[in-house]
């Protein structure tokens, strides 16, 4: 019987395939970076062929570590969520470059529909906001000012998709006879299917001007989904799972019960509680999403979702210069007692929830002559805890309060920022031993999709591993005096 399981990991820096094995062991990873593309400020860009090419590099490594394809059970694909992918069904080749989440240039477009009063209706009806973080203003953009893409919408060859439909696309053949499939939580990210509805919704699409039949078809996370073109591997591999990256770090955390949340911090911050059946309300300006569609049935999830994070350290690192290594940021927060009252709002690409400002930038507040290094990397730090908070003040508003958080993502290595967010939040803070959950809840999707566990508390219990935690040490006066300067920074930002 074949023993492992290939995960694709599309973020947004970089792809990944990594090898599982059931009992939630990482046997071998090929990484390649993927290119940034800043056109111009508040437009980020990737090519789409890229990310296809590098995927089926790194896949092809991670196979040949495994001893060859028979060795493979199942693929599970996870990725960057609402990034936007268009293609030609025909020719199989990307018609634009792919728009990317971060990207800002659809904010006039998102004014203009907030103007107009579409935003109460649209929230009722997907859980989302107007913002340009999410797809379907991305679709909109490309059909008005590239040519290509308006072409084959009117010849009826344009397919549009996020990560995942794109690889799945390409991995069972492509123009070949490739299959247009996205799952129910990369769909409910894309301002176009309502978050009772099964597929996409005619009436969302009219709003937004994107043509119905060039969006996928909405599946199950886990299952028999599609299986890949026999050249590629040398086998048809079953793809068995699928998954949005945040949804998967929630399912990989094992936050499978109503209630329970986690909080990943990797190029964004984004918190995420299981809400079960319920369809989340939000009075907060918290986002309602899929977390989960499993023989049909969906389990959602309520989420705030902040725009910088390990992007601000990456920022330190590359523009200022202020750490050759982002781990460099620890040992420089350790250095000193405090921040001498340096504050940073790291709005680089507008604020997120529950401020939801496209026009808000980045703020450093209380510099003097005695600020240094340290004083600004632990401000960046300090930053995440900071954001953390807003967001829990909001669930708790929308009756959503957190009674402990789960954390993961790359920046949670970090002990210190670890603690910090324990010590700011009076919460206990758990972390896996393997961080990197996103990849391991699609893992766990993909077991379960191929019968290698019989669900997901199953496959939980086999492959999540050991756990830290860090319990709140702070006095309230101090938490009170930080709050205090972040909301007087918030304010200026």
């Amino acid at each position: 019987m074949s023993k492992f399981i290939l995960v694709l990991d599309e973020g947004t820096t970089s792809t990944r395939a990594m090898l599982f094995d059931g009992a939630g062991q990482v046997h071998a990873i090929a990484q390649q970076d993927i290119t940034q593309h800043y056109p111009q400020a508040g437009w980020v860009e990737h090519d789409a062929a890229e990310i296809w090419e590098k995927t089926l590099a790194c896949a092809r490594d991670v196979v040949v570590a495994a001893g060859g394809s028979e060795q493979i059970a199942c693929i599970g694909i996870t990725n960057q969520r609402e990034t936007v992918v268009a293609w030609d069904k025909d020719t199989g080749e990307p018609l634009s470059r792919a728009i990317v989440w971060q990207d800002r240039r659809t904010a006039d477009f998102c004014e203009e529909l907030r103007n107009e009063g579409h935003e109460p209706q649209v929230q009722v009806q997907t859980g989302l906001l107007l913002d340009p973080y999410f797809s379907g203003t991305k679709m909109r953009w490309m059909l008005d000012n590239a040519k290509a893409v308006k072409t084959a919408a009117d010849a009826g060859t344009l397919a549009f998709g996020t990560i995942e439909s794109w690889l799945v696309f390409k991995l069972t053949g492509g123009a070949n006879g490739g299959v247009h499939i996205t799952d129910a939580s990369n769909a409910s990210r894309t301002l176009l299917m309502a978050l009772d509805g099964a597929g996409f919704d005619h009436g969302l699409c009219e709003l937004f001007g994107v043509p119905h039949h060039a969006l996928p078809q909405v599946v199950d996370n886990a299952g028999t989904i599609a299986t890949t073109e026999l050249s590629l591997f040398d086998a048809a591999i079953p793809i068995s799972g699928l998954a949005g990256d945040q949804q998967s770090a929630t399912i990989g955390q094992a936050c499978l019960a109503h209630g329970e949340t986690k909080a990943t911090y990797g190029t964004g911050a984004f918190v995420l509680t299981n809400k079960g059946t319920e369809i989340p309300r939000s009075g907060n300006r918290l986002l309602g999403t899929v977390l989960m569609q499993l023989g049909g049935e969906r389990t959602y999830a309520i989420e705030g979702s902040v725009f910088v994070a390990g992007s601000l350290i990456q920022w330190l690192r590359d523009s200022l210069g202020i750490v050759g290594v982002a781990s460099e940021t620890e040992a420089l927060a350790r250095s000193i007692e405090d921040t001498g009252g340096v504050t940073i709002v790291p709005a680089l690409a507008g604020l997120g929830a529950p401020h939801w400002r496209a026009d808000a930038r980045g703020v450093i507040s209380g510099l003097s002559f005695a600020s240094g290094k340290a004083e600004l990397a632990r401000a960046a730090l300090e930053a995440m805890a900071h954001q953390t908070h807003d967001l829990a003040e909001a669930f708790a508003a929308d009756g959503a309060a957190w009674d402990s958080l789960k954390i993961d993502g790359g920046m949670s290595a970090n002990d210190w920022m670890a603690q910090d967010l324990a010590n700011m939040l009076g919460l206990t803070v758990e972390r896996p031993g393997f961080v990197e959950t996103t990849a391991l809840g699609t893992a766990m999707l993909a077991a379960v999709g191929a019968g290698l566990h019989s669900d997901l508390a199953t496959a939980a219990e086999a492959m999540r591993g050991e756990l830290t935690r860090f319990e709140p040490d702070m006095d309230q006066s101090v938490r009170d005096a930080r709050l205090a300067r972040w909301r007087k920074a918030l304010a200026a930002a």
